[in-house]
């Protein structure tokens, strides 16, 4: 789909122009983050000078209509909510009523250049916590009910007007057998008008409501925040292939005992005592997390390029530089590099192009001319991943 999206240029003319101090509406970043990040809400008049959207409603359709796109529609009728999971076809978009509905579609980050240059402006939050940006378009009334979210989310508003109302309420009580998590009760505590390129961040837990003001886009800058139950029992499987503990249970002193269904004292104290051994230190803990939130999500498939050799791609890769594909999620910690769950040792050769690959998502010509004489053995580590599908030129 992405080479048949009718994209806008206008972001492309203001991007630049647009610093992280802009986006907050001349705050620093460290203030953002110390007086608001995951604490309050924020609203920031023209985050976005002259911003009006990366894409036309028919093209986020035609995204909608991909296999590999996950998306929904969420419809208002009859005094209740409905839910459609996507991949759509025409007749579905042809079918719906003129208002009271909404199409959301995640992920457009990887299928839309420009999307990608958008979230280069929130890089002052750093890459392992960034999820996705989600686009919505809805007619008059749409929306997707009062709701709360359990990650922290930018609403940067493209074309036309959303109205959102805002809470921070302690009763997060839900509609029961309704096919979305709807707020029960919801009491609006301030409320905003956005137009185009303005923008209104909230942390988790706050409730809202975006209700279209006619025909809108939002654009949605999520930023995840797993649960500490989600991260130890992903812990524990990434463990399991770690841990090797000898022996096994024996009982050559094994006494007769009154109830032969009790478990033996003798038993529990031995496997307890075995247990011991398992531990792990913050390093461990550094290297689950650099594989778990780098890997790519179940649905995303990448698409291996037409096969060249590694002499063909050196010489491309020193005149047209690399980057990341749009899939791709790159971090780091010490001396490991993490490209799409699978970590790569860091050498003091290979440091600073790794590192920059990482922050900036590209390397340029003259970078990766240097890397390749200061590094060579990275450049076999580069042709994998090229063929991989995980960057490209």
């Amino acid at each position: 789909m992405q080479d048949k999206l009718s994209k806008k240029n206008i972001f492309k003319a203001t991007a630049s122009a647009n610093s992280a101090l802009n986006l907050l509406g001349g705050m620093p970043p460290e203030q953002f983050l110390a007086e608001y990040w995951q604490k309050k809400p924020l609203l920031i008049r023209q985050a976005f000078t002259q911003f009006n959207g990366l894409l036309e409603p028919n093209d986020l359709a035609g995204l909608a209509c991909d296999e590999d796109v996950q998306s929904r529609i969420v419809e208002y009728k009859a005094k209740q909510w409905h839910l459609q999971q996507g991949p759509f076809d025409e007749d579905t978009f042809a079918n719906l009523p003129e208002k009271d509905w909404t199409l959301l579609v995640q992920s457009v980050n990887h299928h839309l250049e420009e999307a990608e240059a958008l979230l280069k402006h929130f890089h002052f939050i750093p890459h392992a916590r960034l999820d996705d940006l989600m686009v919505s378009y809805a007619p008059d009334g749409g929306g997707v009910g009062p709701h709360f979210d359990s990650y922290d989310v930018f609403l940067l508003q493209g074309m036309g007007q959303r109205l959102w109302r805002i809470s921070e309420q302690t009763d997060l009580t839900l509609i029961e057998d309704a096919p979305l998590k709807i707020l029960k009760h919801f009491k609006t505590e301030q409320e905003f008008l956005l137009n185009p390129g303005d923008m209104l961040y909230l942390p988790p837990q706050v409730a809202h409501w975006g209700i279209a003001v006619g025909e809108c886009m939002t654009y949605s800058i999520g930023f995840r925040a797993p649960s500490m139950q989600e991260l130890a029992a992903q812990f524990l499987l990434y463990m399991h292939e770690r841990v090797a503990l000898a022996g096994m249970v024996n009982d050559p002193q094994l006494v007769l005992q009154k109830h032969p269904a009790e478990l033996p004292k003798a038993m529990l104290k031995q496997v307890a005592e075995a247990f011991k051994q398992i531990s792990w230190q913050e390093d461990d803990v550094a290297q689950f997390l650099g594989c778990y939130l780098s890997e790519p999500k179940s649905h995303i498939v990448f698409e291996p390029p037409k096969p060249c050799s590694l002499n063909t791609f050196s010489k491309r890769m020193q005149t047209q530089g690399l980057k990341l594909a749009l899939k791709s999620q790159a971090l780091f910690y010490k001396d490991t590099f993490f490209m799409n769950g699978e970590p790569c040792a860091i050498t003091k050769t290979t440091e600073e192009c790794l590192k920059i690959l990482a922050d900036t998502r590209a390397l340029n010509a003259m970078q990766c001319s240097a890397c390749v004489q200061q590094c060579p053995n990275l450049l076999t580590h580069l042709h994998a991943w090229y063929l991989a599908g995980y960057i490209t030129y």
